[in-house]
């Protein structure tokens, strides 16, 4: 329900947005606070994950199951249900805003918003494990995804970030994703006229998706690379967790 609301509540604000510059950086303003509503709202899922955590110490101390086992298990009941979610927020967001007109655009933004709370929820269930309690987890898990959207490019491009932080921009979980939606927006359109000075010649054009793909340091297409690295990220933390508990 919350995403389904959150879709339409987005949606209203940023209803069918302009081809020209302050579209473009009304676009991407909503990539990114798109990510953040869907990582910072499955905080919620905090308090369930630390009440199973309980139950799963006992459970496997005692050697009922492998905790591999419960990952495995955990993945696959909510591998469905995230999807749908994915769905609810997808449809009325996308199609309302007037994104990217193709089929594909559309189910590869989907499946990167999929991504993401699969994601999320991965590191909710890494941080509830390090966490003693409610309090404690919630500041943690605010503080990480705060230091991860700062670092993430929107708010500073990689070039102007102090090279003692640089690390932040390659291990940000808002990094990949936004560059996922940002190339699955402007790939095919990079031909397409964002901003003319006068008349309709493309000679005319100040701004294709081809430069609003290079403001982002984007000049290849770079999305199974993001997805990659998403994916990793989930891998290595299930790896870490069961490390952690055995």
């Amino acid at each position: 329900m919350q995403a389904l609301v959150g879709g339409f509540g987005l949606g209203s604000v940023y209803v069918k947005v302009r081809k020209d510059e302050g579209g473009v950086a009304e676009r991407l303003g909503l990539f990114a606070f798109s990510l953040s509503f869907l990582l910072s709202s499955t905080v919620e899922a905090l308090p369930i994950y630390l009440q199973e955590r309980q139950v799963l110490m006992k459970e496997a101390s005692r050697g009922a199951y492998r905790v591999s086992s419960y990952l495995i298990a955990n993945t696959i009941i909510f591998f469905p249900f995230l999807f749908i979610v994915a769905i609810l927020f997808s449809v009325p967001l996308y199609w309302i805003v007037g994104l990217n007109p193709s089929a594909s655009a559309f189910g590869f933004f989907t499946f990167v918003v999929w991504l993401i709370v699969l994601m999320a929820s991965s590191l909710v269930l890494f941080l509830s494990v390090i966490s003693p309690d409610f309090i404690s987890g919630n500041s943690l898990i605010c503080t990480v995804l705060g230091a991860f959207f700062l670092f993430s490019g929107y708010f500073i491009p990689r070039e102007f970030i102090p090279k003692y932080w640089l690390f932040m921009y390659y291990v940000s979980l808002y990094r990949y994703p936004l560059d996922c939606l940002v190339i699955n927006e402007y790939w095919s359109e990079r031909n397409e006229c964002f901003s003319r000075r006068v008349g309709n010649d493309l000679s005319d054009c100040l701004l294709t998706g081809t430069d609003v793909l290079k403001r982002r340091g984007l000049d290849k297409d770079t999305r199974r690379m993001n997805v990659s690295a998403v994916t990793s990220s989930g891998c290595t933390t299930a790896d870490i967790l069961t490390t952690m508990v055995n």
